[in-house]
């Protein structure tokens, strides 16, 4: 591959973070992007234990030189509402933790952010938001000019013909900072946003849970446990046929955008409080005559995509 992307994750984890991590540094080890580095938002669990979480999968994967940066430790202007009773207390349920050797750079992530992209080649660096926004959000504030940097910003977030996971119009990164996210679909940045329509398609079923236990590593054997736990709250809550892969879509989107269908649309986040707080407005038929400014992905090839990330966690130590 020629163009390498590179790419910045801006993550919350939360056992899908984890997985969407390791999927990227799976791929990185093999060459098919290049992994800048991590940082860290409030949002599955609190800051701490996300930049903790963050340094800990690194660690996992021998990669403790990766950078790792802590940033916005609550929304913009509402209370931090957490997913505790999802990822479990410290985010990572389902398999033993350690301390991390991977270190914390004294950097808030979101001069990081700021910085990084400024100085940056014109449309250089892909990032991929895996949780609320607020990071993103505050760099665009601190530097506007610092989006000339983004090749693309995919985002894990939103959702249309799916009902909401958090609140029945709303998915939870949009609903934790929907001020956040308004702000970056203004931006201006090429956009592509990968929400609950495609991943509730993308699930870790029992055969596939099974393929990654039968990796001759230990990451295979662990993303599995991690995964176990994750699964039982979304099929005893929705019904799915194991837990979807969220955040691991939107890694696959940066490097493998055939594997996904999406649609040019103008979308809107609600930011006012009520019954639709967080919902994504989707002008999908263009009735209201405002400029597209996303590409709204709601169709996957979840084989392709699931072959290509146990691909990416075989590469894992």
């Amino acid at each position: 591959m020629t163009d390498i992307p590179r790419l910045i994750i801006d993550t919350d984890p939360g056992q899908d973070d984890a997985a969407a991590i390791l999927m990227a540094l799976g791929w990185d080890a093999l060459g098919k992007i290049k992994l800048e580095a991590l940082t860290c938002v409030a949002g599955n669990v609190p800051l701490a234990y996300t930049a903790k979480n963050a340094r800990i999968i690194c660690d996992w994967a021998q990669r403790e030189n990766l950078p790792v940066y802590a940033g916005a430790d609550r929304p913009l202007l509402k209370p931090l509402i957490t997913a505790e009773e999802v990822h479990g207390k410290n985010g990572l349920d389902g398999v033993t933790l350690h301390e991390p050797r991977t270190p914390l750079q004294a950097q808030h992530a979101a001069l990081y952010l700021a910085e990084t992209l400024t100085a940056a080649a014109p449309h250089s660096i892909t990032l991929c938001p895996i949780g609320p926004l607020t990071n993103l959000a505050l760099a665009f504030s601190l530097a506007p000019h610092c989006v000339q940097g983004i090749k693309e910003i995919v985002i894990m977030g939103g959702t249309f013909f799916e009902p909401g996971n958090v609140t029945p119009n709303a998915d939870f990164n949009f609903f934790v900072d929907p001020i956040a996210a308004q702000i970056v679909l203004q931006s201006g940045a090429s956009i592509r946003i990968v929400p609950l329509d495609v991943t509730h398609q993308a699930c870790i079923t029992r055969e596939r849970m099974n393929r990654l236990r039968a990796l001759p590593n230990q990451n295979g054997t662990r993303l599995a446990d991690i995964l176990q736990s994750y699964e039982r709250f979304d099929i005893q809550k929705f019904g799915l046929d194991g837990g979807p892969l969220h955040d691991p879509c939107a890694i696959a989107y940066a490097l493998h955008p055939e594997w996904f269908t999406c649609k040019t649309v103008h979308v809107a986040v609600e930011t006012a409080t009520g019954l639709c707080e967080g919902a994504s407005a989707v002008d999908w038929h263009g009735t209201t005559g405002k400029t597209p400014n996303a590409e709204w992905a709601y169709r996957i090839d979840d084989e392709a995509f699931f072959d290509g990330f146990t691909e990416a966690v075989t590469a894992l130590p």
